[in-house]
């Protein structure tokens, strides 16, 4: 990846040409990363002219490396051209370890809980007072007690026609978080419009060839920086109060800046903050930022990190 120069884009949720672009720049004389252009294309503008200003932006800046908030491959069935026998006897290998790894997690969690039911309860009830700052990565596929929702989320099976195998490795280690921190789990599509989709497969076609694209999650590089100490629970919780939105905002990027070493102006602080997609691109921007810095989570193989081109940002020195 080019070292100087990584951008992020927003555009889940819809068919609206209401996004932001986000380009954080690095400077060697100063070492610092600087907030270089934050630009904005509007629902008013027309679909033509916004493609447009998405290929020139990236011409005008000469990108290498744009992170984008929605799924950049498809789901295992999407591409098969097997003769189907059903998900229980899906003969593709990421398929039949994802679905052995939940039916075994689940006979766990059941075998636990019949030899010693008291004892499983007590331990699931300290376990639900989650800890955001221990390391989540030092066993696989889960080193704690199943939690109610969890469980749930497990018995709904695993649906490779809808789900990637990436989905199920971000439960097995985020499910609960995302749910108690942002009413959510992740779901490849589930924030994913067809439009959208539809409309970055044509737009693809008019990129530069050495542009690369990456994916990331906004929630999950925020639970990160809770981890690293960066943030604080309650600054991710008031994000979704409607008085103290822009508030939490503020404190959110302020305490980013200060940790990350990146400056902006203070126009763009104040897009950024008002705006939640334009926040949202900023930590797109930001989890770029950390892949170039080589402080990003290695993924097992069996999520296809080559062509997911997911990138789970560290926030640790």
């Amino acid at each position: 990846m080019k070292k100087s120069r990584v951008a992020g884009l927003s555009m889940k949720g819809g068919r609206s040409d209401n996004f932001f672009f986000c380009l954080l720049d690095y400077h060697a004389d100063s070492k610092r990363w600087f907030l270089k252009s934050l630009l904005q294309v509007e629902d008013e503008d027309e679909v033509e002219y916004g493609d447009d200003a998405i290929r020139s932006w990236i011409e005008q800046y000469e990108l290498e490396n744009i992170v984008v908030d929605f799924p950049l491959t498809k789901p295992p069935c999407h591409d098969c051209r097997l003769e189907c026998p059903g998900i229980s006897k899906c003969p593709v290998e990421d398929v039949q370890l994802v679905v052995q790894q939940s039916t075994s997690i689940l006979l766990n969690d059941r075998r636990l809980r019949r030899d010693n039911p008291k004892a499983y309860e007590r331990m699931r009830n300290n376990d639900d007072l989650f800890d955001y700052s221990k390391d989540l990565f030092d066993k696989w596929p889960v080193d704690h007690l199943l939690s109610r929702s969890f469980k749930r989320r497990l018995k709904k099976g695993f649906l490779p026609y809808w789900n990637r195998p990436l989905d199920f490795w971000v439960w097995c280690f985020y499910h609960d978080q995302l749910l108690n921190l942002f009413k959510t789990t992740f779901d490849s599509f589930g924030n994913t419009s067809l439009m959208m989709l539809s409309r970055f497969t044509y737009l693809k076609r008019h990129f530069p060839d050495k542009l690369d694209l990456l994916e990331g999650n906004v929630n999950l590089a925020l639970i990160e920086m809770i981890r690293a100490k960066i943030l604080l629970k309650k600054n991710i919780i008031s994000l979704s109060d409607l008085e103290i939105g822009v508030e939490a905002r503020l404190d959110i990027v302020k305490k980013i800046e200060a940790k990350l070493n990146i400056f902006m102006y203070e126009k763009d602080l104040d897009i950024i903050v008002k705006n939640p997609r334009a926040f949202d691109s900023f930590i797109l921007a930001i989890i770029g930022q950390r892949k170039i810095l080589g402080k990003s989570v290695e993924l097992p193989k069996w999520t296809d990190p080559a062509k997911t081109q997911f990138i789970l940002p560290s926030f640790f020195d």
